[in-house]
């Protein structure tokens, strides 16, 4: 039962590895992402805020896409151990994102690969909680709180529809979550968070069309 949660969650930190954002920063800039902005996030947010709409997609769907790989590669190869192997898979690849090993454990925040992991393993309560996420960012303008409020939500829906495997999956990806965001999260307090009007930034991009 452990070898192959742990091979799957190898194949998702292998994909995981793979930083969407720093391959299309590096493609369109030359630099590394590293670079772009003050924060050098590799991640969606940063890249469509610098590079613009196009390239923060490509970034969303490179992430997305490597999650998917990283579950069908492993539910392949481990189709016997269940449907846990989806989340053990996506942890891994949120473990890669954020830490790739090849940037000196210097990633993305986890957001969208953390979010195809709760889908991918419970669809309708990854939806439900990603809607109340989307619904406080709406509300406060503050994505990462949004972000924390996805990860959070999702741990009673992983404990009472999962079992106790799937919601200790849930709490260390929560946790992840956390990490990456406490500092959004705290400048929320003191005053000094930054705020997207994610709505607005819609709408203006609608009436440009």
């Amino acid at each position: 039962m452990i070898f192959p949660r742990i091979i799957s969650m190898m194949i998702g930190y292998a994909c995981g590895c793979v930083l969407t954002a720093e391959i299309v920063t590096r493609r369109l800039t030359g630099k590394p992402c590293s670079e772009l902005g003050t924060t050098g996030n590799p991640g969606m947010a940063n890249v469509m805020a610098h590079l613009g709409f196009v390239p923060g997609i490509i970034v969303l769907a490179g992430d997305l896409a490597k999650t998917v790989v990283a579950v069908v590669v492993s539910m392949l190869i481990f189709h016997s151990e269940g449907h846990i192997i989806v989340f053990y898979a996506a942890l891994g690849t949120t473990l890669g994102h954020n830490y790739p090993v090849w940037q000196r454990f210097h990633g993305g925040k986890g957001v969208a690969t953390s979010c195809a992991g709760y889908f991918l393993y419970m669809p309708l309560q990854g939806l439900l909680s990603m809607i109340a996420g989307m619904l406080v960012v709406f509300a406060t303008q503050y994505l990462g709180l949004g972000a924390v409020v996805i990860a959070f939500c999702y741990i009673p829906f992983a404990f009472v529809c999962g079992g106790t495997e799937a919601g200790a999956i849930a709490v260390i990806l929560a946790v992840l979550m956390m990490l990456k965001h406490f500092p959004a999260v705290r400048d929320i307090f003191t005053g000094k968070a930054e705020k997207v009007n994610v709505l607005g930034a819609i709408r203006e991009k609608l009436q440009k069309r």
